[in-house]
């Protein structure tokens, strides 16, 4: 059966929009029903229905993309000088400043901006936005706080085979991330599957390494250029010296030939704020202190053999053990040996004997730490044996003016508080961190925590104070926050610090020169019983005369011999 439904339209209407209207129902197609195709249909009896009210829904899931932030910031010092000019070498910043001033540019510019400097100054002396209009009220102090001191970050080994963390060096941008060193200082230790790389972590993802260095040797310390971020120095235990590009991956640039590097481990390796920034020196239990280019490693640039009897050899030279260098003072480190002695040198001095400044007698056994004070230069701290000391360098071959009490046990690290001059930190043995303020407590620390279980190896503080990084002998780095109590700089602080220090040095000079006097006095003494002294012949003669004199008398007495004999 065919239905079909013919539309006719004009001509005319073609193309133009269909109206629609709403029109009541009408029955186009009428269909009866076949009886005779009913048997080929199945009855179903009953039949059911499900009708559902609601509207039906659909649960969907989405898992949108992590956006990865990153903070980063500015921090400006000091600008305009050239990338070959160190600001903080002063040195360098006169010498560049009287280059400049002789151009003819340079009177020029600054006629030229005079004015517009003077217009300036005018209009902030006007009005002092800052003055303080109720400083006579005192300020309420706010209460002490309790020290303390929380883990907020672990950093591990993710070698199976673990292994010492011997030294960490913080990225001098804001601290971002850290370099640790790892390496096995016990004695033949000959795992055969123990790794010889070390990382550089990101603080903000601590589960895997931001890069991995890779040396021919465990490296033994790790230094961050504070010129270059991007180089890494590297003390291997084999005695070489490396450093690394981290723009080019964890490959070392170069490094020194074994020939002409150290015999014995590198345990302190430092850059020298040098001009062109390449320039550093590296010190070994093998008696040697060493200088560097690294422009030009095929062999050491200047050497200095540890021998105090000054005679240059090197069979008598003492093993440096620790090494400290400041900015502050570009010509002078300190040397802490195997002995027990700490050697404070001058590069500048004219003969090597000449550049081992002085001496001093500081443990009973190698001293594992020694860090000069960022606020006072010639204050310097030292760890050994059992007790870290206090000591300047205005005083030489004499005690320390200031001392810890004798721990149970060792202690291996030390390092100041960048932000306050009178506190330290000091590793143990058993796992302890202590921090010492010595302006409230000289006897007993402030703070000690026990941060693991492992011995504390090594020791490292933020600039800012606040985070401090702990190497354990398992390779586990904790990162500690400290409470804002030990980390901010009160008000005379520095003074009182200064004070302190002067006031135990004078005492140590009377001391000094007390023990001086007392020893005068007994050579003196020693000397005139030496010229009192009698000859002994005499000495015969009258004991003698004395024997004799004594028998007779005796004789006399029990009757034995006539008394006008």
């Amino acid at each position: 059966m065919e239905i079909r439904y013919e539309y006719s339209r004009k001509r005319r209407d073609f193309g133009r929009p269909c109206s629609f209207s709403d029109s009541l129902a009408e029955v186009m197609v009428d269909i009866p029903p076949d009886r005779s195709l009913a048997d080929d249909f199945i009855p179903q009896d009953p039949v059911d229905f499900a009708v559902q009210e609601g509207p039906v829904m659909a649960l969907h899931e989405v898992n949108t993309e992590r956006a990865e932030v990153s903070i980063q910031g500015v921090n400006h010092v000091e600008g305009g000088w050239p990338k070959h000019v160190d600001p903080k070498n002063s040195e360098l910043t006169t010498r560049y400043r009287e280059e400049v001033e002789r151009e003819e540019i340079y009177t020029k510019t600054v006629q030229h901006l005079g004015s517009v400097v003077e217009h300036y100054i005018r209009q902030n002396n006007t009005i002092d936005i800052y003055e303080e209009y109720f400083a006579e009220e005192e300020e309420e102090e706010e209460e002490e706080e309790h020290p303390s001191a929380k883990t907020i970050n672990v950093v591990r080994d993710p070698n199976q085979t673990k292994r010492m963390a011997t030294h960490l060096s913080w990225h001098p941008d804001a601290n971002r991330a850290v370099a640790v060193a790892y390496c096995s200082l016990d004695f033949q230790d000959s795992r055969r599957d123990m790794s010889f790389d070390s990382y550089i972590w990101d603080l903000e993802k601590p589960y895997t390494p931001e890069i991995t260095l890779k040396p021919s040797s465990p490296v033994v310390t790790l230094e961050y250029n504070s010129k270059d971020w991007h180089h890494v120095l590297g003390g291997c235990y084999n005695g070489q010296i490396v450093y690394w590009d981290t723009r080019k991956g964890g490959l070392p640039m170069e490094m020194t030939p074994v020939e002409h590097s150290h015999r014995d481990p590198v345990y302190g390796a430092y850059w020298l704020p040098s001009r062109t920034g390449t320039e550093c020196f590296s010190g070994s239990t093998d008696g040697q202190v060493l200088w560097w280019d690294i422009r030009k490693m095929s062999q050491p640039s200047e050497k200095l053999i540890l021998d105090i009897t000054r005679q240059d050899q090197l069979k008598n030279a003492l093993g440096a053990i620790s090494l400290d260098f400041a900015p502050t003072m570009p010509t002078k480190f300190l040397v802490g040996t195997e002995q027990g002695i700490i050697i404070s040198c001058n590069r500048d001095a004219k003969s090597p004997p000449e550049k081992m400044a002085s001496f001093f007698r500081s443990h009973i056994g190698a001293v594992y730490s020694v860090t000069r004070n960022p606020f006072f230069p010639k204050v310097f701290l030292s760890v050994g044996d059992w007790t870290a000391r206090i000591w300047t360098e205005e005083l030489t071959d004499s005690s320390p003016i200031m001392e810890t009490k004798y721990h149970t046990p060792y202690l291996l690290d030390a390092c100041w508080s960048p932000v306050k001059p009178a506190v330290f930190f000091t590793t143990k043995s058993d796992g302890t961190m202590d921090v010492w303020d010595f302006l409230f407590h000289q006897k007993e620390p402030s703070l000690s925590l026990k941060v693991s279980k492992d011995p504390l190896l090594c020791l490292r503080s933020q600039d800012n104070g606040h985070i401090i990084g702990c190497g354990t002998g398992q390779g586990t780095v904790y990162l500690l926050e400290i409470s804002p109590g030990l980390c901010t700089l009160r008000k005379n602080e520095k003074t009182l610090s200064s004070t302190m220090f002067e006031r135990e040095t004078r005492r140590e000079k009377v001391l000094q020169d007390k023990y001086r006097e007392r020893l005068l006095r007994e050579q003196e003494r020693a000397r005139a019983q030496q010229e009192q002294q009698e000859d002994p012949q005499e000495v015969f003669k009258q004991a003698q005369a004395d024997f004799f004199s004594n028998i007779k008398e005796e004789r006399q007495r029990r009757g034995l011999v006539d008394p006008e004999e």
